[in-house]
C-alpha cells in the first residue's frame, strides 16, 4: 500500500462509520490536476489543457446524428449484456477489415468503456490475492482496480534503455518470481506512446503461454499510430484478452463505451458478470457505436492534427530543455524526463499550472518510484493552443535544479 493510501486507511480506522478499507485507494491524479485547471478557468484563467488524455473533439458528425435519430425512434431500454448483435457484428468487420481476423462476434463484449472491460477481465481471471502483473510506468487505473478487487499488482519495469518497452525476461520474473497469475500490456501505452513490434508482442505473449498466464491487451489506442501499424494480441494468440474503446480514436469519450474480445470459453462468464454488474452498456451510446466505424473521414483528419502537433512538440520542447521524450509512436502523449530540472514532478506540475496557465500530468500519476522525474504532456488538443503552450513554456525559462 502506498504512503497516501496508508494515511487514509489510518484516518478510516478512527472514523465511527468508516467506508471499506478497500476504497483507500490513490487519486487518479490526472483527474485532480483537471479540477484543478477547471477551476482556475472558472476564476478567469486561460488554461491550456495538456493534462487529460481524451480528444479535443467532439464525436463524429454520424455518431451524433445517429443518436439524434435514435432519441426520437427507439426506446432505448436494456440491451443484451454483452451488448446490441449489429454492433458486436460491425466490431468483428472491424477485425476482419483492419487485421484480416475472423473473429466470431459471439465472442465480443461491449462494455461500458474500457474501464469496465479491466473490471470483467480482472474479475473473470483473477481470484482475490492473485498477482497481476502491470506496466511500469503505465496508467494508474490498471493498479487502483486491482487493489479495490483485491488482487496483488506487480510491476514491471519498462526501462528508458529498453525504449519503454516490458522484456520477456522482465515478464518471465514477474510470473515466475513473483507471483503473477496474468499480465496486462497497452501498445500504444499510456503515458509514453510507445509500441510493441509485432515481434516483441508475440514474445510476450510467448512467455505469458509458457508461464501458464493469462495475457490481457489494451488496445484503447489503436488506430493513434504515426510511425507504424499497431498489431493487436489476436494475430498470436486466442487466449488473449483485447480490451478495446471507442473514446480514443473515435472521439467519444463521455459516452463511455468499448468492447472486450474474449476467448470462447470465457463468453459466458463475463456475461455473468456483465449482467449483474452493469445490466447493459448504455444503448444511445451503442446506436453512436455502430455509425463511428463510418466516420473514418472525420476520424483520420483529427487524427492529422494529432500528427501536426505531436511533429511541433518533438522539434521544440528539446529547445527548451526537454531532451529527453520516451518514443512517441502512437496515443497523444509525449512523456518527458524532467530530472535535470526536479525530482519532484507534482510540485513542478502545480508551478506550470499557476504561473503560465498550461496543465500536464505529473509522472508520479504513472509510476510510483521514478514518475518524480516525468512529466506526461497531452497533445491532443487544437494545433493553435498547444502552439500557445510551446511559446508559454518557452517564455516560462524552465529553469534548471
Amino acid at each position: 500500500m502506498t504512503k497516501t493510501a496508508s494515511a487514509i486507511s489510518r484516518r478510516l480506522q478512527s472514523s465511527p462509520l468508516p467506508p471499506s478499507l478497500r476504497s483507500a485507494i490513490d487519486a487518479f491524479v490526472v483527474m485532480d490536476v483537471m479540477r484543478e485547471a477547471n477551476a482556475s478557468e472558472a476564476r478567469g484563467s486561460d488554461i491550456i489543457h495538456m493534462e487529460v488524455g481524451q480528444p479535443g473533439t467532439p464525436a463524429p458528425r454520424l455518431v451524433r446524428e445517429a443518436a439524434k435519430r435514435a432519441l426520437y425512434r427507439s426506446p432505448l431500454g436494456y440491451t443484451d449484456a454483452l451488448g446490441l448483435p449489429e454492433l458486436r457484428e460491425r466490431i468483428a468487420k472491424y477485425y476482419r477489415d483492419l487485421h484480416k481476423l475472423d473473429i466470431s462476434p459471439a465472442r465480443i463484449v461491449v462494455t461500458t468503456g474500457s474501464s469496465a472491460g479491466f473490471v470483467l477481465a480482472f474479475l473473470t481471471l483473477l481470484d482475490p490475492g492473485a498477482g497481476l502483473a502491470l506496466p511500469e510506468p503505465g496508467y494508474p487505473c490498471y493498479r487502483q482496480i486491482a487493489r479495490v478487487l483485491g488482487l496483488k499488482p506487480i510491476p514491471v519495469p519498462a526501462r528508458t534503455e529498453d525504449c519503454f518497452v516490458p522484456t520477456p525476461d522482465a515478464l518471465r520474473n514477474a510470473f515466475n518470481q513473483r507471483g503473477a497469475k496474468a499480465v496486462l500490456l497497452a501498445s500504444p501505452a499510456n503515458p509514453t506512446g510507445t509500441m510493441l513490434t509485432p515481434p516483441q508482442l508475440a514474445a510476450l505473449i510467448d512467455v505469458a503461454k509458457h508461464s501458464g498466464c493469462w495475457f490481457i491487451s489494451d488496445e484503447i489506442y489503436h488506430g493513434l499510430t504515426y510511425t507504424k501499424p499497431a498489431a493487436t494480441a489476436l494475430s498470436y494468440s486466442e487466449d488473449a484478452i483485447v480490451i478495446n474503446s471507442f473514446s480514443k480514436y473515435f472521439s467519444m469519450t463521455g459516452w463511455r463505451i468499448g468492447w472486450m474480445v474474449v476467448p470462447e470459453g470465457l463468453v459466458r462468464v463475463v456475461e455473468r458478470l456483465a449482467q449483474n454488474l452493469y445490466i447493459s452498456p448504455p444503448a444511445l451510446s451503442q446506436v453512436g457505436a455502430i455509425a463511428a466505424f463510418d466516420a473514418t473521414e472525420e476520424l483520420e483528419e483529427n487524427k492529422a492534427v494529432y500528427a501536426k502537433n505531436r511533429a511541433m512538440l518533438l522539434e521544440e520542447l528539446p529547445k527548451i530543455g526537454l531532451h529527453e521524450i520516451a518514443p512517441a509512436d502512437g496515443a497523444f502523449y509525449l512523456y518527458a524526463d524532467i530530472r535535470h530540472l526536479t525530482d519532484d514532478s507534482s510540485g513542478f506540475v502545480g508551478k506550470m499550472l499557476r504561473e503560465i496557465g498550461v496543465a500536464t500530468t505529473p509522472g508520479v500519476d504513472f509510476d510510483e518510484e521514478d514518475g518524480r522525474h516525468f512529466v506526461r504532456f497531452s497533445y491532443a488538443g487544437r494545433f493553435e493552443r498547444v502552439c500557445e503552450a510551446v511559446q508559454r513554456l518557452k517564455s516560462w525559462r524552465l529553469p534548471p535544479r
